[in-house]
């Protein structure tokens, strides 16, 4: 990038006189601020294409926000955006952020460094005028040391980003645009633990005793050697379990790696159900002086993928359960928010969900801090592509220069992470099938080993074996099987599998010394809340992707029974018998949990987010999310679906999830259209009912008593509106959320199951509206406005506290129906 040579000096001029100036606080004897948040203050720019082309200038005017930020989800939807309709129909560009801080005097003979968690994508940055470095990759972190061209005491500095994401299409999916992770400083003596600067093991497990290996990495960074003490003590809830102490004699300007083996007794293993997790705190001493305390969170466990047993956790056997996830958040986009993504976990978990597959990147690091808390098996993916691209600008175009790096850099970021089994090399990938990918996968593979020996390797192919199936009817010639070359490169330790769900019960006889895992299936599709008749019909949708991809009132709008799939899958209920039935089988990852923005298919206008999602862009559940509920938790589920209001004596199928129980009654206004059970490998239980108004209501029982009831109703005319917030009380942080459901009802609270009514928000408070969605897949209403259409009955307003305590109350109004308020306390 080329700039006159005044371009950093006018910048300064500007920042001493207006932008906001952010001081370093003095560490604490505690080193909690070690490494401190970096996201307030910050100025943002836009640049103009037509006018500005590739710089800023003294008449930049710039934005004040706080970050993490994505530009990307503050556009418009636009039909010949060039990110595509796989981009979401939302425009990249090329943006620029701006920082001023000052760092205290004291802080001179100390590191200074700036950690990215994520920018997409081609990130530069610069220092007071001097260049730190690129990183093209828009999902993996990185740092930077700023010391050498720091200023300190009451002398300012600055911090420029520049982040384009101007080169598009680059993704098959939304990608978002900006510094959309956190970002933060960290202040170090010279002598240190470096950058991820832990792996920590637990070489054998028993319930008597773990023995932990711990591999520290120490950087000198003075210009003398230094003797110090390196300290590990283990806590458990903050109590000491066992500790271990070194001398240690580092070189100058050198770093060394310190081995450490520490035997907890008795440990508490980490599992899905109860995933308890350690701290080990690494101190350094000079002269019984702590100079550096670093803290890794880790967990013991034991674990393999058996080949006729599939996955065995600490000696059980755990079937995995898991669903893919893009990174973005639905109306938030891509920036990261913590409370955001465990509200995501949340929903899942309640569907009984234990596992999640990173789909197709490295995660932000506060997914998988969360997945160690909650209970997730998670597959930590690298690359969507290798050197063969899937878009025109991709990643394919860095690959030669930065693989390896970001590679290692995510498995050494992430190698400690409990919740994490395995690592997947690629997913898709277009040298699957080639000599060039096996040379390739070996490569990745061995970069992989080399940092962490403890999980397994796979990639997920389109498939792992072929048996001729026809995209469209799906049938195969046993006769005309070929394997995938990435399969029988060697390189795997694991073959995962991308759909063909009719290979799986093979899979011992294809690859007799290998498990199995199924890395994405399904691929579904439904619209929440529509329903097309009859249900018991399986549809191909669409057979071809240049058809038009219609159906329903509103167009492009997919019932919600399971009967519709993409040529390549199937419905949920298919895949899932056939994972069920076969203990080696060790478990799949669905094609998705939550509906994400981009990537609908087909990629039709006025289509801008999936379809594929058991949870909808909003959060709400689809129906299909209860047949999950009800096979693989032990919550007592009886779904009854689809909505009661349809025209007079119209033949309505009734669709019944249930478990816990031998059968189920179907009551019409009181009187019974009989029982009936699931038979063989059933999944759900249907009638097919003329529909009169009233009430339908389904009964179920086991030997003879009843477990459940549940009913729906006939609504009358839409009335009001009905406020339901997930929490209503939240932090006073400035990041924390709460996430308000919005019922459109009757008189009577019914829901109006077909009532799409604008409605309009406001709130009181110093706090502030973020999102609203309806999870309609074809709404082209911007996510950050104050008014929303909702779908089905049902739309979501998402509300950030401010920074002080104090109650915000939201009202939602729309025309000819009873508005409402709710309160929200913020502590």
């Amino acid at each position: 990038m080329k700039k006159p040579t005044y371009f950093f000096k006018i910048l300064s001029i500007i920042g001493l006189i207006s932008a906001f100036a952010f001081t370093v606080q003095k560490e604490n004897p505690d080193f909690s601020t070690r490494k401190v948040t970096f996201n307030t203050g910050w100025n943002f720019y836009l640049n103009d294409s037509v006018k500005d082309k590739d710089t800023i200038n003294s008449a930049t005017i710039w934005r004040t926000l706080n970050l993490p930020h994505d530009w990307s989800i503050e556009g418009e939807f636009e039909e010949k955006s060039p990110a595509g309709y796989g981009g979401g129909s939302l425009n990249g560009g090329l943006g620029w952020y701006k920082k001023t801080f000052k760092v205290a005097l004291e802080n001179k003979e100390k590191i200074t460094s700036i950690i990215f968690d994520g920018v997409y994508r081609n990130s530069q940055v610069w220092i007071n005028g001097h260049y730190l470095g690129k990183r093209p990759n828009g999902y993996i972190g990185f740092q930077y040391e700023l010391s050498p061209y720091l200023n300190y005491g009451d002398k300012i500095n600055e911090i420029i980003v520049k982040v384009d994401n101007s080169k598009q299409p680059n993704s098959r999916w939304y990608s978002g645009s900006g510094i959309f992770r956190n970002v933060w400083l960290e202040t170090t003596n010279k002598l240190h633990v470096g950058q991820w600067g832990t792996y920590i093991t637990t070489p054998k497990v028993s319930s008597q005793s773990a023995s932990i290996h711990l591999e520290t990495t120490l950087k000198n960074q003075y210009n003398s050697s230094k003797k110090a003490i390196v300290t590990t003590t283990i806590l458990k809830n903050n109590a000491k379990v066992a500790s271990a102490t070194q001398n240690v004699t580092i070189a100058a300007n050198a770093s060394q790696v310190q081995n450490q083996d520490i035997i907890v007794k008795k440990p508490v293993l980490w599992s899905v159900e109860k995933p308890e997790q350690y701290t080990a705190v690494t101190t350094i001493s000079i002269e019984n002086t702590v100079i550096d305390e670093y803290k890794t969170a880790f967990g013991i466990r034991n674990f393999k993928f058996d080949l006729d047993k599939g996955f065995i956790l600490n000696g059980k056997r755990v079937k995995i359960k898991g669903v893919c996830m893009h990174h973005d958040l639905g109306p938030l986009g891509s920036a990261i928010n913590t409370r955001a993504i465990e509200r995501q976990l949340e929903i899942l978990k309640e569907m009984g969900v234990n596992g999640i597959r990173t789909s197709h990147n490295p995660p932000a690091p506060e997914l998988l801090d969360l997945c160690d808390k909650m209970g997730f098996i998670v597959m930590d993916e690298a690359f969507d592509m290798w050197k063969k691209s899937k878009n025109k600008y991709d990643y394919s175009l860095d690959w030669d220069q930065w693989h390896a790096k970001d590679l290692q850099d995510q498995i050494l970021r992430d190698r400690n992470h409990p919740s994490i089994f395995m690592w997947s090399i690629g997913n898709e990938i277009q040298e699957q099938w080639s000599d060039e990918g096996v040379i390739i996968a070996n490569e990745l593979s061995a970069i992989v080993k080399k940092l962490d020996t403890t999980r397994l390797v796979t990639a997920a192919m389109n498939p792992a074996v072929n048996m001729n199936i026809d995209e469209v009817t799906l049938q195969f010639e046993k006769s005309k099987i070929y394997f995938n070359k990435l399969a029988t490169s060697g390189a795997l330790d694991i073959i995962g599998y991308n759909y063909a769900h009719q290979t799986f019960e093979h899979h011992q006889k294809n690859f007799p010394k290998i498990p199995f895992i199924a890395t994405e299936t399904t691929s579904a599709l439904e619209t929440r809340g529509h329903y097309d008749l009859p249900s018991d019909a399986v549809k191909i949708w669409p057979v071809r992707w240049d058809l038009p991809f219609t159906g329903g009132n509103l167009g492009n709008t997919v019932s919600a029974f399971d009967q519709v799939r993409a040529p390549w899958g199937s419905t949920h209920e298919a895949t899932w018998k056939v994972i069920k039935k076969h203990d080696f089988l060790a478990g799949m990852y669905i094609w998705t949990g939550f509906d994400y923005i981009g990537e609908p298919t087909p990629y039709v206008w006025p289509s801008i987010s999936s379809y594929f999602g058991i949870v909808d862009l909003a959060g709400f559940p689809k129906d299909v999310y209860y047949m999950y509920q009800s096979e693989w938790t032990n919550k007592t589920v009886l779904h009854l679906f689809p909505h009661w209001n349809w025209k007079s004596d119209q033949n309505v199928d009734v669709w019944i999830y249930y478990n816990n129980a031998d059968e189920v009654e179907l009551f019409l206004n009181g009187k019974s259209l009989g029982t009936k059970k699931k038979i063989g490998d059933d999944l759900h239980i249907m009638w097919r009912v003329p529909f009169q108004a009233g009430t339908l209501k389904a009964v179920s029982r086991k030997n003879g008593k009843i477990v459940k009831e549940t009913a729906i109703q006939t609504a009358e005319n839409s009335s009001k509106l009905k406020l339901t917030a997930d929490r209503n009380t939240i932090n006073a942080d400035g990041n924390d959320l709460s996430f308000i459901t919005v019922d459109i009802t009757d008189e009577k609270g019914t829901l109006s199951p077909n009532a799409n009514n604008e409605i309009q928000f406001s709130l009181k408070g110093s706090g502030k509206i973020v999102g609203v969605c309806s999870g309609d897949p074809v709404s082209h209403e911007s996510y950050k406005g104050t008014k929303h259409t909702a779908l089905n009955g049902k739309c979501l307003v998402i509300i950030q506290a401010g920074s002080k305590a104090e109650k915000l109350e939201l009202t939602a109004s729309s025309k000819g129906l009873k508005s409402n308020s709710t309160i929200i306390s913020v502590q």
